[in-house]
């Protein structure tokens, strides 16, 4: 099963996220900090920004460092859960 993590701040956008993934049939952990996370995972996955401050330079330097997508507040379920397919796609072909 695919695994998908959440990193926010906000523990209602953190716990909504969390089920809307796991109905959607997606492992989902979650975690309130970045560095909770890197200190958690452990291994590099696919990753989807998801912003309330959707800033040029921050968009560029998120994509540039490998980011697969960068999202805005209030999000589009349809838009998370293609940009996560598409995360987990690149990830799936980048082990062949």
């Amino acid at each position: 099963m695919p695994y998908v993590a959440v990193v926010d701040d906000e523990e209602p956008v953190r716990k909504a996220l969390r089920r809307l993934l796991r109905a959607a049939g997606l492992q989902a952990d979650s975690y309130a900090s970045g560095q909770e996370f890197l200190d958690a995972a452990g291994r590099l996955l696919p990753i989807v920004i998801i912003t309330a401050h959707d800033e040029p330079a921050t968009r560029e330097q998120c994509l540039a460092a490998g980011a697969t997508a960068f999202l805005r507040k209030p999000l589009d379920e349809r838009l998370l859960l293609n940009a996560i397919s598409a995360a987990l796609s690149l990830r799936a072909h980048a082990r062949r």
